[in-house]
């Protein structure tokens, strides 16, 4: 008894001693990071659906004033799909502010979105309630709706169940992939019971790989002249489980929800991976009608793996049009800031430098909303060494995997009796690797991104009335003029939205005495205006352009004292007295 409680008494020290180590006098915050967070989380490693909603209701409960957690709808296996929406809730009203949306993991291998949309969560509210001024002026201007995973019924298998780097990539909506009337009937096969899919090969007198000489892990191609009793490659883990001959043909998934947005939707046929009809999978639908709901969304930004990519529409060469010069302006202003922030990401546009894709969410967010949004490929190889990303990229895999990663990232080739293959080997990278971020290079990368999310949002409009002229005019009338300024790079209503009338017209209106006429000032020094004849009070701009301003009149009878007040869908409210 007397031995228990003197390791009692121990564990109690050494916890007393962990616990005075980690109060704010014994921390040195490094700059630019939350010097004491109220919720604390790893940012190395990876968190399934529960983890999470635990994070999000965590800053819920810790920050009330800034956080604020509700469900967009369900998933097809009924999952409440989160969104936060994020900002200073004691100054100004959350969906009067220009917003940010942020989404990731709409792709569920690329699970790693939705740490980066996390993480930029967690940092805005952390460092606001640290009092970094950046932060706090940022939240009192603009709004963040951030959903971390789009896709959590099939992130949590993707996690929970043994997959490849590659799979699944679509949703958890079964599909009979071979048309054999049967759905997901022959899939990955866990021969191992490792958890990892990784491959298979067998020695044959046709193979044509061998083991690398300088690592055994690696098969190569061998010579034209070469001979010998080399390996065959037979693919995934995985038996031919129907016996149609065929292995791994018919798994999870296989359509793409990244193909069943709203706008240049194209069938199967056309689009590989189009589902039946443009929304017509259930969190793609639950994300539209929030949208829809919240027309201050005046940017937004998706996080996919991998590449090192900052992409920017239009996703076809027959949607170059949708895209004119002025809002290409704005995006390459963006993106190009972007790839400073983000050291080896390339700024690009999808059908040109990538490849085709219809249906896209960054193409409706954009085409169907005015919205200006990007996708980022996560995770770039330049980041493995000091070298140009694909510069003997293959070889950098394992070279990486050995030097920086303790060979963690590869199981090993081992021995398997296949009941149709008879003897092989199994081997090969994790599921965690070569699209993933190993863990120590998670954070930093989330850093970046979300610090060029934050220079998006920050670049959204920020309207100001400036200067209010009142002239007295004879007659009983006063004329008033007002200058309203956008003080961002972000017009209040992109080319897109002007064209197709997406979003109803600014309104800059004035209180005080009667207005009797109305107009926007198109040249104040040689008195060009333009009336508008119907409710003058209450005068309609199409659009107040970045870093510019507008300049607007009415004639009033009666009253001294005028307010000026602008309300902008996109651009947010202001509002200044005489």
């Amino acid at each position: 008894m007397r031995i228990k409680q003197t390791i009692l008494l121990a564990a109690m020290i050494l916890c007393a001693g962990v616990s005075r180590a980690q109060k704010p006098e014994n921390i040195l915050a490094a700059v630019g990071t939350p010097p004491n967070p109220k919720v604390m989380v790893s940012w190395n490693r990876y968190n399934d659906y529960a983890a999470i909603t635990d994070i999000c209701k965590k800053l819920v409960a810790a920050h009330p004033n800034l956080v604020k957690l509700e469900s967009m709808g369900k998933s097809f296996q009924g999952k409440d799909l989160w969104v936060m929406t994020i900002t200073d809730t004691k100054v100004g009203n959350a969906d009067k502010k220009p917003a940010m949306y942020i989404d990731g993991n709409i792709h569920s291998n690329e699970i790693q979105g939705s740490e980066f949309a996390l993480y930029t969560a967690w940092y805005l509210a952390e460092m606001f309630n640290a009092g970094n001024k950046t932060i706090q002026s940022l939240l009192a201007d603009k709004t963040f709706y951030i959903a971390p995973t789009i896709n959590p019924d099939a992130r949590d298998n993707f996690i929970h169940q043994a997959n490849t780097a590659h799979s699944p990539r679509s949703g958890m909506i079964p599909i009979d992939n071979d048309r054999d009337g049967a759905t997901n009937e022959d899939g990955f096969d866990d021969l191992d019971g490792d958890g990892h899919i990784v491959m298979m090969r067998r020695k044959s007198p046709t193979g044509r790989f061998k083991v690398d000489p300088s690592d055994p892990r690696r098969m190569i191609m061998v010579g034209n002249d070469e001979k010998g009793d080399f390996y065959e490659l037979l693919g995934s883990e995985g038996i031919d489980n129907d016996g149609d001959g065929f292995v791994n043909e018919d798994g999870e998934g296989a359509y793409d929800p990244n193909r069943d947005w709203g706008w240049n939707w194209q069938p199967n046929y056309i689009q590989s991976g189009a589902y039946k009809y443009p929304f017509s999978l259930p969190e793609n639908r639950a994300i539209v009608d929030f949208v829809m709901k919240h027309p201050n969304i005046a940017a937004a930004q998706s996080y996919h793996n991998n590449g090192g990519m900052i992409l920017r529409g239009p996703g076809a060469l027959e949607d170059l049009d949708t895209y004119n010069a002025l809002d290409v302006r704005v995006y390459d202003a963006l993106g190009k800031k972007g790839e400073e922030m983000l050291p080896g990401y390339k700024y690009l546009v999808v059908y040109k430098d990538l490849y085709s894709v219809f249906g896209g969410e960054l193409d409706w967010f954009y085409g169907g909303r005015g919205i200006y949004t990007f996708s980022n490929e996560l995770w770039t190889g330049y980041s493995m060494y000091n070298k140009t990303d694909g510069e003997d990229s293959q070889a950098q895999l394992y070279s990486f995997d050995k030097d920086l990663l303790m060979k963690d990232a590869f199981v090993d080739w081992h021995p398997f009796k296949h009941p149709q293959y008879g003897d092989i080997e199994i081997g090969g990278f994790k599921k965690t690797y070569t699209r993933l971020h190993p863990g120590f290079l998670l954070e930093s990368d989330a850093h970046r991104n979300m610090a060029f999310s934050i220079f998006h949002a920050y670049n959204t409009p920020k309207l100001s009335v400036g200067e209010i002229e009142v002239k007295e005019i004879g007659g009983g009338l006063t004329q008033v003029t007002a200058v309203v300024s956008n003080e961002r790079m972000i017009p209040t209503h992109s080319s897109q939205d002007v064209k197709n009338n997406i979003e109803t017209p600014d309104i800059i209106s004035l209180t005080g005495g009667t207005v009797v006429a109305g107009m926007v000032v198109n040249n104040r020094d040689l008195g060009i205006t333009t009336e508008q004849k119907l409710d003058p009070a209450n005068i309609k701009v199409g659009n107040i352009a970045g870093n510019s301003y507008v300049t607007v009149r009415w004639l009033v009878k009666g009253g001294s004292k005028f307010t000026v007040n602008v309300s902008s869908k996109k651009g947010g409210v202001a509002s200044k007295s005489n």
